[in-house]
């Protein structure tokens, strides 16, 4: 049963997917929004902020608190939300293949899910395409 009073971003259900992105993780950018490389400062919606000696992590359609450490002067110390769309960590889809990136990457986003970029530069992983239907939009091609 849903709770009362709480508001989803994106689609309710989610893929389990190992988390690959963690705490102070220093990550690029995929899009065109202005940011090149961020800190994650926080996940959204994790349970390890209140466990002791757990550092939360987020896998592939997580959204993430972030820092921008490089880019645009205007952007630079701003605290802003990032949806994980790669990671390095190897996860399993439930059809029983393995996918893994080359790199970890985020996409810059506003609290409400609006992507901030026009375009994302590589590819998206299909579990953050179904999570967050805008970013899939803005995507050049989807794995």
């Amino acid at each position: 049963m849903a709770k009362r009073g709480v508001k989803t971003v994106g689609v309710p259900y989610r893929f389990h997917v190992t988390p690959g992105v963690f705490m102070n993780s220093m990550v690029p950018v995929a899009d065109n929004s202005g940011a090149r490389l961020v800190r994650v400062i926080g996940v959204v919606g994790a349970h390890a902020k209140t466990t002791h000696r757990r550092i939360p992590g987020a896998g592939v359609g997580d959204m993430v608190v972030v820092v921008v450490r490089e880019g645009r002067p205007e952007l630079r110390k701003q605290i802003i939300r990032g949806i994980v769309v790669r990671q390095r960590r190897p996860f399993r889809r439930p059809d029983g293949t393995w996918v893994a990136f080359e790199d970890n990457a985020v996409a810059i986003v506003t609290p409400e899910g609006e992507p901030k970029g026009s375009e994302i530069s590589g590819p998206i992983a299909m579990e953050a395409a179904l999570r967050w239907p805008k970013i899939a939009n803005i995507a050049s091609i989807v794995v």
